[in-house]
Formats: C-alpha cells, structure tokens, sequence
C-alpha cells in the first residue's frame, strides 16, 4: 500500500487559546420563564477578549405586552420604562451584529439562548449558531459546596469578587458574569484546559492525569491513517483509525471519550505511532490487520478473526452440518463466518428444523448396521444409519441444504416461515421467535459468504471514485485482499497511476480453500468500497456475480422485523436480489 507523508498542521487544527478567543457574555430580563409565551425586556451584554473589555451593548425593549407586577418588583422595569422602547424586531440585529464571530456567554445559558432564538424565529433573522458557554455547568464542576451553597449568579459573584453585583438588570449581570466567567477560567486553566476547543468539552470526569497526556498528540498528522497507543514496552494498547489522526487522537483526552477502559488505556501509554495511509479504506484495512496481529487488549473486536467459527456440509456418503474453525480445499461447502459459536448452532439448528439431515457426528457406513435414534423415530431424520434411507435418496435431502448455502435460498427460509406461521397459529409466540432468530442467523451467514465468495474467487478487482479535492482514490483488489490503494493528483491523467498501482501492488496467491485470501471482515470493507456510490470499475480478472434467489433478501426482509421484535406472522416471501456479472466501466478521465 502507498503512504503518503502528513501535512503541516495549521492554528486551527492546534486549537485555539482562550487568550484568542473573543466572548460576549449576555444577560436578558423577561415577562416570564418560556420564549413561548413569554417576550424579553432589556438585553444587556458585555464583550471580552484576553480579560479585556471590548465594548458593552444595552437596551430596553418594548415586549408589547404588560409587564407582570411580579417581574416588575424583581427587575425593577415597569411598563413606563419600556413605552418608548425599541421592539425586538429593531434590538435584534443590532446585537446579532455586535455578538457576530463571537462565543456566546450566559449564566444558565439555556434560558437567555431559548429567548434569542425564539426572537429570530419570530422577526425571520436566521440564527447564527453561536457557540455556547454556560458558566452554571462549569460551576458545578469547578465550584464545591465548601464555596459557595449554591450556583446562583449572586454565590458566585461573592466567591470570584465580581466588581459588579448582579441585581436583575441586564448589563449589571452580564459584568457579573464576565466576572465569574474569569474566575472559572482560571481554574480550568489550572488543570491544562488552554484551548476553547478543550473547554468546550471540558469534564470533571476527565481525570487531570489524563488531560496532561494530551501532549502524546503533539506533531500528530492532520490526515487519515492509523494510530497505535503503546505502552512503556512498546507494546501496543489500543488501534483506532480516523480520517484525521491528530483531530481524533485529541479526543482521548476530552469528554467526549466516554469509554471507561480508554481511560484506563490513556494512563498507561506512552507514546502514539500514527500510520498516515492513502485512503480511507486503507487505513480501515491496517486497523484490521494490526489489531489481527498484535491484539491489543483495549480493542474489544477483530482481535481473533482466526477463531471465527464456519458451518461445513461435509463430503461423505451420508453428508452433515458441522461447526468448524478451519476452512479447508476439501470440496465442502462452508457458509459463515459467524460471530460466535452459539450463533453458528443457531444457524444449524434452522436447518434441522426444516431439513431432515442426519444429527449424529459418527461417519455411517452405507451397509445400515447401526441402531435408530431418537430423531429417527420421531420423523426429523430418514434413518440412514439403519440402512433405512439409501445413498442417493439421502443425497436429494443434502442437496436442499447445499442450495440454501451455495445460493438458492427459498425452499429452506419458506419452510422456516411456515415453520413461524404454524406456531404462531398456535400462539406459541415465544417458539416462533425462537425460529427466527436462528432463521435471521442463518441467512446473515449465508448472505455473508455468498458476497465474499466471488470477490474471493476473482484474481484482480481494480476500482475508482472521485477523491474530494480532486483526482481519484484508485484501489487494487487480488482474491478479495486489497492489494493496493493510491491516490492520483487533481486534473491528472489516472491511467499511468492505474498502471504503476498495478504493478506495485501486493503480490497475492490465489487461496487453497474458497474463502478470501484476507478475513472475512476486510473482504467485506472492500465490497462496502466498492459498492458504494461513485465507485467505477477499471477491470475485473474474473466474474463478479451474486446468486438470483440468495439468502440475502431474506436477512434484509428479516433484520427489521427482528430489531422491532415483530410477530412473524404474515412474513413475505424473500424477493429475488439478482445481480449479474458486473462489466467494467471505462477508464476514468482525468476530467
């Protein structure tokens, strides 16, 4: 695969200091407690930058309305005052121009922001989308009640020493509360917060110890690719992927990670390895292949992809379901893999219920010398083992289970539906569930290897879409492994890069047995790829084909009736998915 190197991070991408950032801290007094019925009185705001008083903005307003007696005693505005006031049609735009650019401040900020909004909807001013600091949540994260009994703007007015005290007048308690925005500032300072961007996800749950490793992503690349936390040992810990390596490595040290055991794995590593890599679906693939090969003990899946299970249709006279680790080129035919081993006895156990196959795990001879069991004599098996049912009539009840995995998916999910609408005729609602859910296993695997078996099974898949700046993302694909990935320029010719792409790319041997020459789970990457939109195929050395009748319209039709827990009853037959052999589209242009 291609790696390009990182860029130059910008101030932006660094973040930007409090020092930079410009403040106006706004107050408003109302008629009362709810925009919808409710209208503002007097506005007052104070803007600040780097502790430095820029300008002040204040006005009463005329709410067209009466002023209650009890909003008058708090406030002090009476109707007299606001007679002659300007509406807010007019105060509107005026502080809009005087807040723009700016991060909005507000003492119980969803108050004060629910009124400005609701007073742009009403004159049809669109809002700008201030970003929003709240000094009520920081002080309960920053201010113990050893301080101040409580939030209230007065408490800490006294406790930071505000130079103004807050009196329900507008103005007054914007000073106030530039004040106390000032105070919290500082202690946030105290614990590593220097940036906005770390203030606007500032947490008491975010340990400091954890906000001084923020350094680990110091001369990180703005770019996509992979990144490796490690330990003192170099031993890998955790690894993630991301389109912008720096931007999401910064979150680990935030609230915004919310992940309990990514705390733990913060306080314990040492240094980050970023892999920058061409594409985004590159740097998918690495995560998959380094969490496959070093198994960091943070990252919860694809640790162990080796010991997914697979169901088998074994090859002998008598042919049975068998839950195995291994594939093999031995001429079975296997479906899957599955998440776990009790999903692949779930699948099985779908067949069984519909398909008399044998149950036993002993190899019969065909001479019939052996007792009959229990299933036998209940009618779900045709005894084979007593020489009760021949080679070739056993054969015919194989071959339904050899379609259902190979592609022809209707007579095993009709029965299987049948199978529900018996039970549920019989009100055995929980039985009929039971069906399902083995059911939506079954056809979720078979789906699986019927996608992945003919990317598998072609020796070179190459594709493009356009890139978002320009040029092309190119990815070259050898039996279902992406072999390579670039990117060429805006405005350039692709073809010289299709050629180099395929003569550098990784040399891939076609694999023994019919899976993937990769894990099932980047096989699957790499058809999400390229069956996404915009995405045209350069040339494809082999068939790009899926089965007419697949399981997979049925796992479509089942998946949301699953997740809503819905009666089956009624279920649709599963619809036909043809797909035909996909033709190569024409080399893209440079245009």
């Amino acid at each position: 695969m291609q790696v390009t190197h990182g860029v130059q991070t910008t101030l932006d991408e660094l973040g930007t200091p409090l020092a930079d950032v410009t403040f106006v801290v706004v107050d408003l007094e109302t008629t009362g407690g709810s925009p919808s019925g409710a209208h503002i009185t007097e506005v007052g705001a104070v803007k600040v930058r780097g502790g430095e008083v820029l300008g002040e903005f204040q006005t009463l307003v005329n709410p067209a309305e009466p002023i209650p007696a009890f909003i008058s005693v708090l406030t002090g505005i009476t109707g007299a005052m606001v007679a002659d006031a300007p509406r807010v049609a007019t105060v509107l735009p005026a502080f809009l121009e005087f807040a723009a650019g700016s991060v909005l401040v507000a003492h119980n900020a969803g108050f004060d922001i629910s009124f400005l909004k609701a007073a742009a909807a009403q004159t049809g001013h669109p809002w700008p989308g201030f970003r929003v600091v709240d000094t009520v949540h920081l002080a309960r994260q920053l201010v113990t009640r050893d301080e101040a009994p409580n939030r209230k703007l007065s408490s800490l007015a006294r406790l930071f020493g505000a130079a103004t005290t807050p009196d329900h007048r507008a103005l007054h308690d914007a000073r106030a509360t530039v004040d106390v925005l000032h105070g919290l500032l500082a202690r946030v300072g105290n614990l590593g917060v220097t940036t906005f961007e770390e203030l606007a996800s500032y947490s008491s749950r975010v340990s400091p110890a954890q906000r001084r490793k923020r350094f680990l992503a110091d001369g990180l690349p703005s770019a996509p690719g992979v990144y490796i936390f490690k330990d003192a040992d170099g031993r890998p810990l955790y690894v993630g992927t991301s389109k912008d390596i720096r931007r999401r490595v910064r979150t680990y040290f935030t609230a915004s990670e919310q992940r309990s055991r990514m705390a733990e794995m913060v306080a314990l590593a040492q240094n980050i390895t970023p892999i920058v890599c061409a594409t985004a679906l590159e740097a998918e693939v690495r995560e998959l292949r380094l969490i496959a090969e070093h198994q960091p003990r943070y990252n919860r899946r694809s640790r162990y992809p080796e010991r997914a299970p697979w169901v088998k249709l074994t090859v002998e006279p008598f042919p049975r379901l068998s839950i195995v680790r291994q594939v093999k080129d031995d001429g079975a035919r296997y479906f899957g893999p599955f998440s776990s081993w009790a999903a692949a006895r779930d699948a099985v156990d779908a067949v069984h219920e519909v398909v008399p196959l044998r149950q036993c795990t002993t190899r019969l001879s065909t001479r019939g010398v052996t007792p009959a069991c229990a299933l036998a004599e209940m009618g779900r098996c045709g005894a084979p083992c007593t020489g009760a049912q021949s080679v070739q009539d056993y054969a015919l009840v194989a071959q339904t289970a050899a379609e259902m995995i190979s592609g022809d998916a209707r007579e095993v999910v009709g029965a299987l539906r049948e199978r529900m609408s018996v039970l549920s005729r019989q009100e055995r609602y929980e039985d009929a569930g039971a069906v399902r859910d083995r059911l939506l296993h079954l056809v979720r695997a078979a789906a699986r290897a019927q996608r992945i078996a003919p990317l598998a099974r072609s020796a070179e898949v190459v594709a493009a879409r356009r890139a978002a700046p320009g040029g092309w993302e190119l990815v070259c694909v050898r039996y279902g492994r992406l072999a390579g990935t670039t990117v060429s320029p805006p405005g350039a010719d692709p073809r010289p890069f299709i050629e180099a792409l395929g003569r550098t790319a990784e040399v891939v041997a076609a694999p023994a047995a019919p899976v993937p020459a990769a894990t099932a789970e980047e096989t699957e990457k790499v058809l999400r790829w390229l069956e996404a939109p915009g995405v045209r195929m350069v040339s494809i050395q082999g068939e790009w084909t899926c089965p007419v009748h697949g399981a997979g319209g049925a796992r479509d039709r089942l998946e949301p009736l699953a997740a809503a827990r819905r009666d089956l009853v009624g279920f649709d037959e599963p619809s036909s998915i043809g797909l035909t052999h996909r033709p190569p589209a024409a080399v893209p242009s440079a245009g």
